[in-house]
């Protein structure tokens, strides 16, 4: 499995590589890097969710687990 970084570094270097070929602008370039930088957010999101899950609490169906993790990575990754 990539990382969320391994993914969004790939997708990257394919929007330059359409950019330099005259494939798409530099403006299309710029939008879809914000777009995958959103969807690499999301992706290492559900990352420390799985391994934070997997570390002991393995219930992904009860939202009492999953509302914790919400709580935690809210504390822990989100910028004041």
């Amino acid at each position: 499995m990539k990382t969320a970084v391994e993914w969004y570094a790939e997708q990257a270097m394919q929007l330059e590589i359409q950019r330099g070929k005259g494939i798409i602008s530099i403006s299309q370039m710029l939008n879809e890097l914000s777009n995958i930088f959103q969807q690499a957010k999301e992706m290492e999101k559900q990352q420390i969710m799985n391994a934070w899950l997997i570390d002991g609490y393995t219930d992904l169906t009860n939202n009492y687990w999953v509302n914790e993790f919400e709580e935690y990575y809210n504390e822990t990754f989100k910028s004041k």
